[in-house]
């Protein structure tokens, strides 16, 4: 495909601005972030608003419930700093107590069994995130103020989120769980252009203002988790919510782990976040000329998968919680490393083992700001599997997240349940730097390319990666990037086979020639059936992406491109 069919193909132009710029997967979430920025917040204000705003539009994906992750580039500095907003396992729930309850790592607790209910980090990360990176011109329930607003008074159901509310009702039917009234429509999932109005979240978000992380760690809403758990079995306390806290044992902050790629640093949370898978991918893919083996070919396909399938494998044997295991970092990114694992690579044929990854479904909202004085947040907000455990504390207004499934009941495995531990997480956000003579591993003094994310489980260190090559290797501006269709990489437990997913788009002639070489192939993924492929938002400082102009002489000004994933019903917006 030539590179002008590229660049017209894309369904929509990026949006470019001047000032600021938020993009997100609602609209009115994008508008709530804009509207901080316009009354004097920055990026990390901006994201906060946002993230309340889509746990109140878009409850199947993300919520108070859940857990989330930030990336936080501060102009000033050049430093990047961030939280881990993801919750810890109850202290009582070692190996040992799942064992005598009769679970092992062949007959886990099923996806929504309330053990799998770990603390929810993302209310302790809001207001972290405001704290340390915040402007300090707003105040918290200034912030949330949109949310409550958008709760109390109804919104209108966006169309692809309908579709997954439904999805996700009728998932937790069938296991035998019935969604909490509050978070239904006169019984239903409400339909695509109805009004859904949520004043139980509203209350619960306006505590959240006024009393910070104690109004939701201590007092009411904390008594109603603990209800709701221990009357569905679960054994998280009081003592497991109040200690719970962003960050690591050693730091309240996190430093993000970097690798270079062709003049960029591709940006990630640390481990117990699988953002090392993709930076490992990136690793091995140094090794191959992606560039000549043209877009989304039959040769690009085939590498770009069996380096997933790689790194995919080293990753989910190794990666932890940092403050219970020790986790290669630095040996998986080294470039010899990289180097070994892509001679695996076969041309020719697919490779017929690799120990493959546990793989299960999920939702998740990514979003990201930049701000007028430059800085980016890169936030990533998250229930799992829809609703979560499905599970809904009276008079919050919210479901709690079953992040828990993710651990593994195997005894000595890093990943391994344990009391206090947090389980192996998917969610990610990434920042895009220059490279710098300096360590990769270093986060401070870098200049800003962008903040990009793409959602969806184990899909998204891929879709990280193939948004990012489709700027740098083929000069897509972020639009076009997002708009470009995905392949997916999975293991099929029930066949015990990996399996290579195609997008509508990628021609058919490409799906045979993959069958060719090995791989079980399903094309074409179509309709609703395309959220597999995540659904992603770019916001980039410059055209730095854009081969051509690069060469130019003429000056380059400060200018924002956005895009917004078609996949979803948000959208990109700047001033």
């Amino acid at each position: 495909m030539s590179q002008d069919s590229l660049r017209f193909s894309s369904r929509r132009s990026p949006v470019i601005s001047l000032s600021a710029s938020v993009a997100s997967s609602q609209t009115l979430a994008t508008g709530a972030g804009l509207e901080v920025l316009r009354r004097g917040g920055n990026a990390a204000d901006a994201a906060v608003a946002v993230a309340a705003t889509l746990a109140v539009t878009e409850p199947c994906s993300t919520g108070l419930g859940g857990d989330a992750f930030c990336l936080y580039y501060c102009a000033e500095t050049g430093e990047i700093q961030g939280l881990n907003g993801s919750g810890r396992a109850a202290e009582a729930q070692s190996l040992d107590f799942m064992e005598g309850r009769g679970f092992s790592a062949e007959t886990p607790p099923t996806a929504f069994d309330a053990l799998n209910v770990t603390v929810p980090g993302a209310a302790a990360c809001w207001c972290d995130t405001l704290k340390l990176f915040g402007s300090q011109r707003l105040t918290l329930p200034a912030v949330l103020e949109g949310a409550v607003r958008l709760a109390e008074a109804g919104f209108p159901v966006a169309e692809v989120t309908a579709h997954h509310w439904s999805h996700w009702v009728s998932e937790l039917q069938q296991a035998g769980r019935n969604l909490h009234p509050d978070l239904l429509l006169q019984g239903e999932a409400p339909k695509a252009g109805e009004v859904f109005t949520n004043p139980e979240l509203a209350n619960t978000l306006r505590e959240l203002g006024e009393g910070g992380k104690a109004a939701f760690y201590e007092g009411r809403v904390a008594g109603a988790i603990l209800k709701v758990i221990e009357e569905n079995g679960g054994v998280l306390t009081e003592q497991d919510l109040r200690r719970h806290h962003s960050g690591t044992v050693a730091d309240q902050v996190i430093r993000p782990i970097g690798f270079q790629y062709k003049g960029v640093t591709l940006w990630e949370p640390p481990p117990n976040g699988q953002g090392l898978t993709a930076l490992l991918l990136l690793n091995i893919l140094l090794n191959f000329p992606l560039r000549d083996l043209g877009h989304n070919s039959p040769e690009y396909l085939h590498v770009l998968t069996e380096a997933v399938r790689l790194a995919q494998a080293d990753v989910l044997t190794v990666l932890g919680d940092p403050d219970h295991v020790q986790v290669p970092v630095e040996a998986l990114l080294k470039p010899s490393y990289g180097h070994k694992r892509a001679q695996n690579i076969n041309m020719h044929r697919a490779m017929p083992g690799v120990a493959p990854g546990v793989q299960s479904g999920s939702d998740t909202v990514f979003f990201c700001v930049v701000d007028a004085e430059g800085n980016a947040c890169s936030f990533v907000n998250s229930n799992y599997m829809g609703f979560g455990s499905g599970l809904v504390p009276p008079g919050c207004g919210f479901s709690l997240q079953n992040r828990g499934a993710n651990f593994s009941l195997r005894r000595g495995h890093p990943n391994c349940i344990a009391g206090g531990k947090r389980p192996f997480h998917t969610i990610l956000s990434a920042l895009v730097t220059e490279s710098s003579s300096e360590s990769s591993s270093e986060s401070s003094s870098h200049q800003l390319l962008g903040a990009l994310g793409v959602m969806g489980g184990f899909m998204q260190p891929q879709g990280h990666v193939q948004v990012l090559l489709n700027m740098l290797e083929f000069g897509m501006n972020p639009q076009q990037a997002l708009d470009a269709p995905r392949f997916y990489a999975h293991n099929d437990q029930t066949k015990d086979q990996w399996t290579v997913s195609l997008e509508e788009g990628i021609d058919a002639e490409v799906a045979e020639k993959l069958r060719g070489k090995g791989h079980t192939v399903i094309h074409p993924v179509t309709g609703h059936k395309r959220s597999q492929f995540g659904r992603g938002q770019i916001i980039t400082v410059g055209d730095w992406w854009n081969q051509s102009a690069n060469q130019s002489s003429r000056p380059i000004r400060r200018v924002l491109w956005a895009g917004s994933d078609p996949r979803a019903d948000g959208c990109a917006q700047g001033f």
